[in-house]
């Protein structure tokens, strides 16, 4: 071997030690904010308020007796039910729709399926705010105020053009040579979409189907508006811990945690279906 090819071969394992210290670097900088918020949580309210923090304070679990009312406050499971519901029914819908208007719009083609995608795409311009009015009076009109079925409808139709976005690159990696076959087999669509397309676009499915309950379960400004008792969701149910009274860190850091906890478990127990269907169809 030339001393030529040693000093390349070197030069590139450097660059790639070089390049993993820095996503290393890179995933502790984004862990470190919530690892802070953990430790936090299990402080006292005297040892989070300090300044700087106090990181060998004594660690008590006052602040989750607190969110899981314990101490006499309100309890926290009807609003992370009603927004389990919320999401899992909402990502549900999405898909059951999304999958059919994916198949249309990458294998089975229509006219002009690109200004079809535009369109879906367009919907997302429109700020949120600028809808919640007429959805407002909409919902108060059809004494659907305070309900958990319309936070599912509401967020069927916020997440549905994304979904449809990102099944169609999904979809278009399926070949078209076994869609064929089953066909010639006597399969209808149904059975096409269910036991032929659906099991080979299976890990853009579920990146599609753990963004929608991300987006699902983080929504806050229609729940807040829309919502009150019965149907309070968990982000709403967050921020009355912020009080008039002043922000009580420990409580609030640990009410975060256990509400993102869904998140990051379904991120960590799908993450390699995530990447590999946000990966699909990258490199050709």
């Amino acid at each position: 071997m030339s001393s030529s090819t040693i000093a390349t071969e070197r030069k590139g394992q450097r660059k790639g030690l070089g390049l993993g210290l820095v996503a290393w670097l890179l995933g502790i900088l984004f862990f470190l904010p919530i690892a802070w918020m953990a430790l936090t949580s299990f402080h006292s309210e005297a040892d989070a308020a300090t300044n700087p923090p106090s990181f060998g304070a004594a660690l008590t679990l006052d602040g989750y007796r607190e969110f899981f009312g314990t101490g006499g406050g309100a309890s926290p499971w009807p609003a992370l039910i009603n927004s389990t519901v919320a999401s899992l029914a909402s990502t549900l819908f999405v898909l059951l729709l999304a999958l059919p208007a994916a198949y249309a719009l990458s294998i089975r083609r229509v006219r002009k399926w690109t200004d079809v995608l535009f369109f879906f795409l367009s919907t997302k311009m429109l700020p949120v705010v600028a809808g919640l009015l007429p959805i407002y009076l909409f919902a108060k009109n059809t004494d659907m105020l305070d309900n958990i079925w319309l936070l599912v409808i509401l967020y069927t139709s916020m997440n549905l053009p994304i979904a449809v976005w990102m099944m169609q690159s999904f979809l278009a990696e399926v070949p078209v040579a076994v869609i064929e076959a089953a066909r010639v087999d006597g399969a209808r669509l149904p059975t096409i979409l269910a036991r032929v397309v659906a099991p080979i676009a299976l890990p853009g499915i579920a990146a599609t189907a753990l963004i929608c309950f991300i987006f699902s379960w983080n929504e806050l400004l229609f729940a807040r508006v829309l919502t009150g008792v019965v149907a309070e969701t968990a982000p709403v149910f967050l921020t009355g811990f912020i009080t008039s009274q002043g922000l009580f860190l420990a409580k609030v850091c640990a009410a975060s945690l256990v509400i993102s906890l869904p998140v990051l478990a379904a991120g960590f127990a799908a993450q390699d279906k995530l990447v590999q269907g946000l990966s699909l169809g990258a490199v050709k």
